[in-house]
């Protein structure tokens, strides 16, 4: 029971309570309270401004990313370029293949062919000739860029402040970088007066450094440079031109309400001077003007590395992992929702994927490589889905497919028809 000394303390804190909201309903404008809530990362993912632009084409690319993991696996023994289904059904949870292996494979008979072996008495599924041309296409594009992929690769190490970064990083955005899948000797080892392995402290893990007197006495120019090179020599330029030489460029999703106060931030962040991505950071300060210039500089390493990625986009988890090796300090995905005019950030297929906003319009690259466009093809098959086939499919079903598939045909249409007439 409660005693009277606390009955009264209660009924106490309650007239005066009564009598503080009278008086802030009374004055509203006299009394100011600003209470700050506590902004999640997750919160604050899910508080960007969307794109759907972006939206749309990251819906297939989430498909395609399990369609290249199928395609690896099957690619692995150049031998035998085929793989039980029992084998993928097992896989199914890891590759994201929600109503089973054979229904995934089912929707793209363009890409996936199912066959059954006498001899081994269970069904297997290989490339169609349509899919192993696009990845001929593909080895082919990346062996003709080989010297601009050595350069992409020189670029990464020469961002480092000690012109080094895990092996294992490479390995998280080989395919970002357009390297084939066995640059360790195609690349690595075939330029020793280039690139260098050495053993990390950490058990089984190497570094790739860069040889000394590899990088050339001029340095390297970022892609940032060239789109003020460009902006500065337009006759309508939205620039002022004093401020190019530390600007970026910006554009915005569609609809995105940009406050006068938000515009001001801007124009006084883009003025700011910086160190590029591949000049060397001497003695910087830890003042308020010190971490805003870190900043700027991080989004420049960043928007460098998106700029030497086959595609202009890249996993945030992926990216991470040259964090460190960079000298940036700062939370990598909080860093591209703080600047949505520069970066997009998109959440579909249970992954954080970022998007360099400039290098895109209307869904696809603006200035296009091979290795890209052969990638695209692959894409295009994908979009397909069922189309130009039979509405009968004779081919087998695994229990978790259910009778699903026919059921997407019309959505497949529908999605595919969106991306291309976009």
């Amino acid at each position: 029971m409660l005693t009277i000394e606390t009955q009264k303390e209660n009924k106490l804190l309650s007239v005066m309570g009564t009598h503080i909201l009278k008086f802030l309903s009374k004055h509203p404008f006299r009394v100011s309270i600003s209470i700050r809530s506590k902004t999640t990362s997750t919160q604050y993912v899910e508080s960007r401004a969307r794109d759907p632009t972006f939206e749309k084409l990251m819906e297939k690319y989430k498909e395609l990313l399990k369609v290249v993991s199928i395609q690896d696996l099957i690619l692995a023994n150049p031998k035998n370029q085929s793989l039980s289904i029992e084998f993928l059904s097992r896989l199914s949870q890891r590759l994201h293949l929600n109503r089973g292996a054979t229904a995934f494979l089912c929707k793209y008979p363009h890409i996936f062919d199912i066959y059954y072996d006498p001899a081994k008495s269970q069904p297997f599924c290989r490339l169609t000739d349509a899919a192993l041309d696009v990845s001929r296409q593909e080895a082919k594009a990346i062996g003709d860029s080989m010297p601009i992929v050595i350069d992409r690769l020189v670029r990464i190490l020469a961002m480092s402040a000690s012109r080094t970064v895990p092996l294992r990083a490479i390995f998280k955005v080989w395919r970002e970088l357009g390297l084939p899948d066995d640059f360790e000797d195609t690349v690595i080892a075939a330029k020793p007066n280039v690139f260098q392995l050495c053993d990390a402290h950490e058990r089984n893990t190497h570094l790739l450094k860069l040889v000394d007197g590899a990088l050339p006495s001029d340095h390297f120019k970022a892609a940032v440079e060239d789109w003020r090179v460009v902006e500065c020599c337009k006759k309508d330029c939205s620039v002022d031109r004093t401020e190019l030489q530390f600007s970026f460029k910006h554009g915005y999703p569609p609809g995105m309400r940009l406050s006068k106060n938000f515009r001001a931030k801007v124009k006084e962040w883009q003025s700011l001077p910086y160190v590029g991505p591949y000049e060397e950071v001497v003695g910087q300060k830890k003042s308020k003007a010190g971490m805003v210039a870190s900043e700027k500089r991080a989004v420049s390493i960043v928007h460098e590395f998106l700029s030497l990625t086959v595609e202009k986009m890249v996993e945030v988890e992926k990216i991470s992992q040259f964090r460190k090796w960079f000298g940036i300090d700062l939370n990598i995905r909080d860093l591209f929702l703080d600047h949505p005019g520069i970066f997009y950030l998109s959440t579909k297929g249970k992954r954080h994927t970022v998007f360099l906003r400039e290098a895109y319009e209307r869904r696809c690259l603006i200035e296009p490589n091979p290795v890209y466009d052969a990638r695209r093809k692959l894409l295009d098959l994908v979009l397909l889905g069922r189309r130009g086939l039979p509405a009968v499919n004779s081919k087998p079903h695994d229990n978790s497919s259910g009778n699903e598939v026919g059921k997407e045909d019309n959505q497949q249409r529908r999605e595919s028809h969106d991306l291309f007439s976009s």
